[in-house]
């Protein structure tokens, strides 16, 4: 039997859907040589702002325990840098390519769109809500409903193509902040962000990353992603899109069942860019020894 791993997203059409996620798989056309894009379920550019950012100081990054740390500060060319330098080898591809869009204020996430609505090669849009509202004090988008959905409708009434919303697991509880991204027009949503987190050096009593606190990604946060997803889903209609620890093909699984109708892998590309592509394989491997004849047959059949 040959599982059939095809999907939809938002009315897109997926070869397969396991995709790489924000942050790990730069702008897509720098892996070209190592990675064949179109055979990949699809994936998501690194974070676009109004203008460039050079990002933190290093050290950057930091192996831990089951997992990285990243604190890069969301370097990144510009949203108009993009759509000259990057965006046209972009739209030759085949494969679904998402823009991540972030912001500090409501109308840096409208001015990115705007810009990427006026150029071919992109499926969609995913919002990074992570990020403080510096015109509220600094209170983060991810972790107050009335922000979140604030920045979300203006997002979909500004956006020409599916809005896909992100949401940071560093909330007390998810179901409210899911909710109020679907109220307010999200067309599907992706969790979980990094935790926030520490790594100190014993010996110099500083920490490991040059800008303090990090972002925990990896095996390490798997089980609590695994459970953000499945409350997620429970609490929505629209679709999920689950990351958070994904390094085989029955970790997607895990996800799909939990209520994920797609998944997106991460730091498993930094030790090997080709990662999405052996996840979706192994997945299809799963699928055929579970003699279950469809990706999708898998999603939110999760027994509690």
């Amino acid at each position: 039997m040959t599982a059939d791993l095809t999907t939809t997203l938002c009315g897109i059409a997926l070869r397969n859907p396991v995709l790489a996620a924000s942050g790990t798989f730069a702008y897509g056309v720098e892996f070209e040589k190592l990675v064949d894009l179109n055979a990949l379920g699809g994936f998501v550019v690194k974070g676009l702002s109004r203008e460039p950012i050079e990002g933190n100081a290093p050290p950057r990054l930091y192996e831990s325990e089951g997992g990285m740390i990243n604190s890069v500060g969301l370097q990144n060319i510009g949203v108009r840098a993009f759509v000259t330098g990057k965006l046209p080898a972009l739209a030759r591809l085949r494969t679904a390519v998402f823009a991540n869009v972030f912001g500090n204020q409501v109308e840096d996430y409208l001015e990115v769109i705007r810009v990427l609505n006026d150029h071919e090669g992109l499926a969609g849009y995913e919002l990074n809500v992570s990020c403080p509202n510096t015109s509220h004090g600094g209170i983060y988008f991810s972790s107050d409903p009335a922000l979140l959905s604030e920045v979300v409708a203006a997002a979909r009434r500004v956006a020409s193509r599916p809005v896909i919303v992100k949401l940071s697991p560093n909330v007390s509880a998810i179901e409210p902040l899911a909710r109020a991204a679907e109220e307010s027009g999200a067309d599907a949503l992706s969790l979980v962000n990094t935790f926030i987190s520490l790594a100190i050096d014993a010996r110099t009593r500083r920490p490991r990353i040059g800008a303090g606190f990090g972002g925990l990604s990896g095996p390490a946060i798997k089980p609590i992603a695994l459970r953000l997803v499945y409350q997620a889903a429970r609490a929505v209609k629209i679709p999920v899109i689950g990351l958070g620890g994904i390094a085989s093909g029955e970790d997607a699984a895990e996800f799909l069942i939990a209520g994920a109708s797609a998944v997106q892998v991460g730091t498993a590309t930094f030790w090997d860019p080709r990662s999405p592509l052996r996840i979706a394989g192994e997945l299809a491997e799963f699928l055929r020894r579970e003699k279950i004849a469809r990706a999708a047959d898998l999603v939110g059949t999760l027994k509690m």
